[in-house]
């Protein structure tokens, strides 16, 4: 079966929506230590899952984006958007995203049992807390910036019951970035 990761950035107060840091963890984030990992890691994946926030942001970004090896990779490999208002998820370079708007725990259990590599969740934090609490994320990679956003959507709102990780690999940067990988217990 598929494996299913999520790639999820976070400040140190669990912000993951990131607008009013972006450029300091752009900053840091451009590094070897972080990056070299993070691409190695997306090598893997064939196919990638988003939310429908970031795929409205990401359709409109990375089809004429110049930054590689990212866009190769998101431009070349099936997307599939998880969205219940959707009707259909163009994309201008390749194929159109696959909406995925019925029941989100069958239609993803389907995907992972094809044929294929790693699935990608990147960004989607909404989406995230949902396979986690569906069991269907296999694992979890955060990249954890040295940085208070202070205001902003958080990878788990508050409310969500309680779900427990086993640490898989950590890493920490020389500039404070910390690399974590968590692999779900289920």
């Amino acid at each position: 079966m598929r494996k299913l990761i999520a790639h999820n950035f976070v400040t140190l107060d669990g912000v993951a929506v990131i607008e009013n840091v972006i450029g300091t963890i752009v900053e840091l984030r451009d590094t070897p230590e972080v990056l070299d990992g993070f691409f190695a890691r997306v090598a893997e994946e064939d196919a990638m899952l988003l939310g429908r926030v970031t795929y409205q942001e990401w359709a409109e970004h990375w089809p004429t984006s110049t930054s590689q090896p990212f866009a190769d990779h998101i431009n070349g490999v099936p997307k599939y958007v998880a969205s219940r208002t959707l009707e259909s998820a163009p994309w201008a370079a390749g194929d159109d995203a696959v909406v995925i708007g019925g029941d989100l725990v069958a239609e993803v259990t389907a995907l992972k049992q094809q044929p294929g590599g790693n699935i990608g969740v990147h960004g989607s934090p909404t989406l995230v807390e949902a396979l986690l609490h569906a069991d269907l994320l296999d694992e979890l990679w955060l990249e954890v910036y040295p940085v208070i956003a202070g205001t902003g959507a958080r990878l788990f709102k508050e409310g969500s019951g309680p779900k427990r990780l086993e640490l898989a690999d950590s890493k920490i940067a020389s500039n404070g970035v910390v690399i974590l990988s968590y692999r779900s217990r289920s």
